[in-house]
């Protein structure tokens, strides 16, 4: 219960901010790289400087360490955060300094460095606005760009009045920033040692790149004789020129600017003379340009990263905070509910798991729905959900769940380990089985399920929330309707021969949407079959259960192969199922899998590959239905994986190729994501990231419509967000629509 009161404290007191700045980043990120040509090329060229750096890691900080020395400066590579805080307080020591200033740094937030420092009695001022807001508050950042982003203005001004007490009182966004500008001022100009992070440095020069908002690093630097800089070892990149790509991509990916305001490139230690404050006669040519510069690159769990065949690619992030951004949940709740001990939102799993432990990545862990949506606007390529799963997976092996006796047969342990992940996630990653026992059952199934009792007893016991509409299982599957029906249309001579994958849904729930797929496709002249095939394994997948998931897609890849070498396309209803056979198998099977990549090549999303027959010569429009001349319009959403797999447009192109009045949502998740919805605990996240989605259909224009929806998560949600019934596209094309 605790979990869900967070949850629920933090949508009511910092939702509404945490939305609106991600909101206005991300809308910045689209036209920043609208404006790019080679926005994909660049990003293709960063990933793979990332890839050779973090491969010659070693190799680099050895050649770090001596073009730093070679230019008088020190390195120090600690092992861990307390030997780089040992080493940070013995330069601050031996300065004798009592006031540190520094500029925004995860890293540094990372080691709790702040803490360390004033615990000797030194007075440690962040000079970044949003670092010193928190300062101020006492509270943690929650947003790896943005650390003060769950704060509106008006919250900031409550905050520095009370503490300030400034006559006349602050209001204004100008007056809050004069106010920290003056104030940081007078503290940077009495302080004795400057601390920096970096956001890359290069091997070969010893330079370092600060990518900021404020100017408040390069005071940090040229106020004081002392400059101690605080990284990763994974920001290290071979040459300056190395620099070009994240430059171009770091500020359009996090805060859609297309550069930040100032990109400072310091060769440490820097010739600048430093500053006199209370000598206002000496030109500053004349004042001691002797300074002292320490490195301090940070290992913390990052080298057994970069030995991690599944958390190394962790180590290619630039902190830019694209995957906070994108993240529907992340928009809910922000990121002192989406975050370990330092990092938030998707990377946050990767970076905590590796730095802080498995525990602690596995409190929130779970808020990765693995929609997808993070890995289009990394400017890297990670594959931020497939590290999600990985560590989800790893927790569950982990968990201590004694002795099990399943329900029922399918209701057991991930495949082939002796440990086992809760009983929620084993019963959502085994929905299959459920499925299977729901129809063959049905109606009475869905009379029990629906009881108060049971459930009562699903929300205990398995956490399925009872406020949430639970699935109607179809006593006839839609392979058993397959299977017993008569084609109402033949096929023809020279046409395509198909099969309609059976996913989980379509077979067992929403089968009128198969059905419609097969009546469409035959009418557009195709041989269609409907196989009898396992489970893509999403639902184990969604739950961390990975090598059942891999059972799953053994056995799938083993089906359709035999389909596709006898010529047939693989259609696909489900968008999640398709993204399974393009993306997520790639991950559980062999590299070298021929099978894999012979059915990945040939399927294809419903109306994808509607839309490729109906742009062929002679395809006959006429065969499918249309609207009334008078009939609604459409407003049409799209899956999040659809998405990603860059399909949603095939689907608007063939509705208006029909004559539909097609109008979008530019919400990009329903918030369901599967499981997720159904959850007690984020049942609430769930229908906060739908509420954005139900405001634009019963928005003016889009009220009278009819919705339509292409992903089963997207149509439930749909379903309980409206009064009126949602569809999915292929009915719409249904022959015998209407009938």
């Amino acid at each position: 219960m605790a979990k869900k009161d967070d949850y629920r404290r933090l949508m009511d007191t910092e939702g509404a901010a945490v939305r609106a700045n991600t909101t206005a980043f991300n809308d910045g990120r689209y036209e920043s790289v609208a404006r790019l040509d080679d926005y994909e090329e660049l990003k293709e060229q960063a990933r793979a400087i990332k890839e050779d750096a973090i491969e010659r890691l070693p190799e680099l900080v050895e050649q770090l360490r001596e073009t730093v020395e070679d230019n008088g400066g020190t390195v120090y590579v600690a092992d861990d955060a307390a030997d780089a805080n040992e080493y940070i307080r013995e330069v601050v020591a031996d300065e004798d300094a009592e006031r540190v200033v520094k500029s925004k740094s995860m890293t540094t937030e990372e080691l709790e460095v702040n803490e360390a420092l004033e615990a000797d009695g030194v007075d440690v001022v962040e000079t970044d606005l949003g670092e010193w807001v928190l300062q101020v508050a006492d509270e943690a950042p929650s947003h790896i760009v943005a650390p003060a982003i769950h704060k509106s203005r008006e919250g900031i001004a409550d905050l520095l009045n009370e503490r300030f007490d400034p006559d006349p009182p602050l209001e204004t966004a100008e007056e809050l920033t004069q106010f920290a500008r003056e104030h940081l001022g007078e503290l940077i100009e009495d302080a004795d040692v400057g601390m920096t992070g970096a956001n890359f440095i290069a091997a070969e020069s010893g330079t370092m790149a600060l990518v900021t908002s404020e100017g408040n690093a390069r005071k940090s630097v040229a106020a004081t004789d002392t400059h101690v800089a605080v990284a990763g070892v994974e920001k290290i990149v071979p040459s300056v020129s190395d620099f070009a790509p994240f430059v171009e991509l770091i500020g359009r990916s996090g805060t859609g600017q297309d550069i930040t305001s100032y990109i400072s490139l310091f060769t440490p230690p820097v010739d600048t003379p430093t500053v006199d404050f209370g000598d206002d006669e000496t030109p500053l040519s004349e004042l001691d340009a002797d300074r002292d510069f320490h490195l301090v690159l940070v290992d913390n769990g990052r080298l057994d990263m970069r030995d991690d065949d599944q958390l190394r690619e962790t180590l290619y992030c630039i902190r830019c905070s694209a995957c906070s951004n994108s993240c529907a949940n992340f928009q809910s709740v922000g990121g002192h509910a989406f975050g370990g001990e330092t990092y938030s939102g998707g990377i946050a799993t990767g970076w905590e798991a590796g730095i802080e432990g498995e525990d602690v990545a596995a409190e929130f862990n779970d808020l990765c729905t693995g929609c997808t949506r993070c890995v289009n606007a990394c400017p890297v390529g990670i594959d931020i959900p497939w590290i999600n799963t990985v560590v989800r997976d790893r927790v569950n092996r982990g968990a201590d769940e004694g002795n099990f006796d399943p329900l029922v047969d399918g209701l057991t342990p991930d495949a082939e380990d002796d440990a086992s992940p809760p009983l929620g996630k084993r019963f959502f990653g085994n929905f299959e089985t459920a499925a299977k026992l729901g129809s063959a059952t049905a109606p009475l199934s869905n009379w029990l399920a629906d009881a108060g009792p049971s459930r009562w007893a699903m929300e205990r016991v398995l956490g399925v929330d009872r406020r949430r509409d639970l699935p109607t299982f179809r006593r006839e599957t839609f392979r058993e309707w397959a299977e017993t029906r008569t084609s109402g249309i033949s096929a023809s001579a020279d046409g395509r021969k198909v099969v309609v994958y059976p996913d989980l849904y379509t077979n067992h729930v929403l089968t009128e949407r198969g059905k419609a797929t097969v009546r469409t496709l035959e009418a557009l002249g195709c041989d269609v079959s409907v196989p009898d095939v396992r489970a893509s394994g999403r639902a184990p997948f969604s739950q961390g259960m990975v090598r059942t998931a891999t059972d799953h897609a053994e056995d799938v890849i083993d089906s359709l192969s035999e389909y596709v070498t006898d010529g047939y396309d693989v259609v696909v209803v489900e968008p999640s199922d398709l993204a399974m056979i393009d993306r997520e198998y790639e991950k559980l099977l062999p590299e070298d899998d021929d099978a894999l990549e012979t059915v990945s090549a040939n399927s294809y999303e419903v109306l994808e590959y509607v839309y490729g027959l109906l742009t062929q010569e002679g395809a006959d429009e006429a065969l499918l239905t249309g609207p009334d001349a008078d009939g609604p319009g459409v407003v049409y959403h799209s899956h999040c994986q659809q998405r990603t797999l860059g399909l949603e447009s095939h689907t608007v192109a063939v509705l208006e190729r029909l004559g539909y009045d097609v109008t979008t949502t530019d919400v990009e998740c329903c918030g369901m994501a599967g499981s997720f919805g159904y959850k007690t605990d984020y049942y609430e996240i769930s229908m906060d990231v739908g509420e954005q989605l139900g405001e634009q259909l019963e928005a003016p224009g889009n009220d009278d419509r009819i919705p339509v929806a292409s992903g089963t998560s997207c149509l439930e949600q749909i379903d309980a967000l409206l009064a009126r019934e949602p569809a999915h596209p292929i009915e719409l094309l249904d022959p015998r629509r209407g009938r």
